[in-house]
């Protein structure tokens, strides 16, 4: 049962709207690579993990902080006799681990210690169910999703869940009894209840509203090569196409994420759209769908 679902964290969705409507640098456009790469590694653990058929309530995607210090769990399983923290890494080609290096063989990049990383999360959490005075036997894993990753010289021992032994490793689990009761649902409520919902690690690049390109662009191929068909927008490249109220919508959105303290007025969103559409068909969208606050020219919308 899964009681908290994974989302596109604010960050990710707000770089991918700025690597859209923006020039990003070499590094930003490398971090935001990795922010989409490593969700698509979370999504297909998540499709993996459906196989799961014993009584286990799934978490995902819980940012805790103990001591003033934040620490980010991918998964969490709650079964009767044991709690799994689960790192989900979506890395692709060839890596070495050596000690305490982890880098990747082709490049020599080298990358954040795994272990240290779960070892770290796993003891702040560990320190979190002992001031919730809760006692709980704790297991955790780095689950390597990416069916074209390899990793050399890591040890047996190692807290590695390699992607050939991820079926196993659900397999596993199911055919271990687990009949869960009102604590573990008290404690999975707990958890929830102290995720944070501001990341303090978040690497968003500073942008200004008037150097973003104002737009509408293909939902699906992220073009701006849109054109207005029969009251639809299609788009020349992928041929996509999405209704003008569902793309009016998505903008609404996107404007709402990257400039909160901006109010949504029908003057603002259509100049964020860009688009041959009259003032009239906004307000039309925008009333039906949202609620007017206000009802002279001052008007807005939440």
């Amino acid at each position: 049962m899964i009681l908290k679902d994974r989302t596109e964290s604010d960050e990710l969705l707000k770089m991918r709207f700025l690597n859209t409507r923006m020039e990003l640098t070499q590094e930003e456009k490398l971090h935001y690579f990795h922010l989409e790469k490593g969700y698509e590694g979370e999504v297909s653990f998540d499709w993996k993990a459906e196989s799961l058929q014993e009584d286990i309530y799934i978490i995902n995607d819980l940012l805790l902080k103990i001591n003033n210090s934040y620490f980010q769990i991918d998964s969490i399983l709650i079964s009767q006799g044991v709690i799994r923290l689960l790192d989900v890494k979506n890395f692709e080609g060839d890596f070495c681990l050596e000690k305490d290096r982890f880098y990747a063989v082709k490049t020599g990049r080298e990358y954040k210690d795994p272990i240290g990383q779960l070892n770290k999360c796993t003891s702040q959490f560990r320190q979190l169910l002992r001031d919730l005075k809760l006692n709980y036997l704790v297991e955790s894993s780095v689950i390597f999703i990416n069916p074209e990753f390899t990793l050399y010289n890591v040890q047996i021992d190692k807290p590695f869940i390699l992607p050939t032994q991820v079926d196993r490793f659900l397999k596993g689990i199911n055919s271990t009894s687990s009949k869960l009761n009102e604590g573990h649902l008290r404690l999975a409520k707990q958890l929830i209840s102290l995720h944070q919902t501001k990341n303090p690690f978040s690497q968003v690049p500073n942008y200004q509203y008037e150097l973003l390109k104002k737009n509408i662009y293909c939902k699906f191929c992220r073009s701006f090569s849109i054109s207005l068909q029969n009251h639809t927008f299609v788009c020349e490249k992928c041929d996509g196409h999405e209704t003008i109220e569902a793309a009016i919508l998505r903008n609404v959105k996107e404007f709402q994420l990257l400039f909160p303290e901006r109010k949504i007025t029908t003057t603002n969103i259509r100049e964020w759209c860009n688009v041959d559409l009259t003032t009239k068909t906004f307000c039309r969208i925008l009333k039906k769908n949202l609620t007017a606050i206000g009802k002279t020219s001052g008007s807005y919308y939440i």
